[in-house]
């Protein structure tokens, strides 16, 4: 019997994959530049697992996460993840990362904070640069102190991850947008 598998999906982003095992969701693959080169990806990073339908469970989480990617609000956190060979360090980033809902966004330095380690921004770029779960576990939810995007592993580094955070219709800085503005002006007198 197969203890791991995967498969591909499209998404309004591309294509995208899920890796599973026994104890629950063990990777996630963002849509890559090439056709086949999620796929390949995919193998590369878990070469034990076979190409096959995904069960029940995992079908539903596919679907949850083409919601998401379409502007839905699903938040994911009820996802199991097999959080075997993770730091106890890095489990920590990926807790509080999982608790920012759809449409918000933290920093490096916040994650650190609520960690109880004020000076760890940095470890925390780090822990969130090998999550093997991205939209699992948003770290493009994170930003730099600025707003700014700061890095972003997977495919496409930070363009991914501001047209992640723009199909969650995200606030990335204290300027207002056009949308802030237009319910802050007065209309005018006729």
């Amino acid at each position: 019997m197969t203890t791991q598998g995967f498969a591909l999906f499209d998404t309004v982003i591309g294509r995208c994959g899920l890796a599973w095992g026994a104890g629950g969701l063990i990777g996630v693959q963002l849509p890559e530049a090439t056709p086949g080169a999620a796929w390949a990806r995919l193998r590369k990073r878990f070469p034990d697992a076979v190409e096959t339908e995904p069960p029940p469970e995992i079908e539903t989480v596919i679907d949850r996460i083409r919601d998401l990617l379409a502007g839905g609000r699903d938040d994911l956190a009820d996802v199991v993840l097999d959080v075997e060979g993770q730091s106890a360090f890095n489990l920590r980033v990926y807790a509080i990362a999982r608790a920012i809902p759809p449409g918000e966004t933290s920093t490096y330095g916040e994650v650190a904070r609520a960690m109880g380690e004020p000076g760890a921004a940095r470890a925390v770029g780090k822990a969130l640069g090998e999550n093997p779960w991205p939209i699992v576990v948003p770290c493009h939810r994170v930003l730099g102190s600025s707003g700014g995007m700061g890095g972003f592993s997977a495919p496409g580094g930070s363009t991914t991850k501001a047209r992640l955070l723009t199909i969650e219709k995200a606030k990335t800085s204290a300027a207002p947008t056009l949308f802030d503005l237009e319910f802050s002006v007065a209309p005018p007198r006729g």
